[in-house]
């Protein structure tokens, strides 16, 4: 068969940016010699749908409660059709930015979701 339509989920390549969080108390704590444990600061999400049969839909994205762990939320990319199924990742439960100034892009273009929150 054509294996360009066989249903699969699409490829990606996603990058976690992490970073120091200098509030009060890693201030008391520690210092630039013995830093503070890094945590995640954003997340750059790239989808790649090369070989979408219906061209004029986008893919889109959800959230939802990840049930053993409150620590963390669901990220679901959500299909725009065959021969894609969807897919989803793990990434930390907290307030994301969704401004543009604030490094937010939700994009489409060439075959590629590009999803990137500070």
């Amino acid at each position: 068969g054509d294996s360009k339509l066989a249903p699969r989920k699409p490829r990606y390549v996603n990058r976690i940016k992490t970073g120091y969080e200098w509030n009060k108390y890693n201030q008391t704590h520690y210092s630039v010699d013995e830093p503070p444990p890094k945590t995640v600061q954003g997340y750059k999400f790239n989808i790649f749908y090369p070989d979408l049969l219906d061209t004029s839909v986008a893919p889109t994205y959800k959230l939802q409660r990840c049930r053993d762990d409150p620590d963390f939320t669901i990220i679901k990319f959500i299909s725009p059709g065959p021969p894609y199924a969807d897919i989803a990742f793990k990434i930390v439960n907290q307030e994301w930015e969704h401004g543009q100034r604030r490094g937010f892009r939700c994009a489409f273009e060439r075959s590629v979701l590009q999803l990137h929150f500070n």
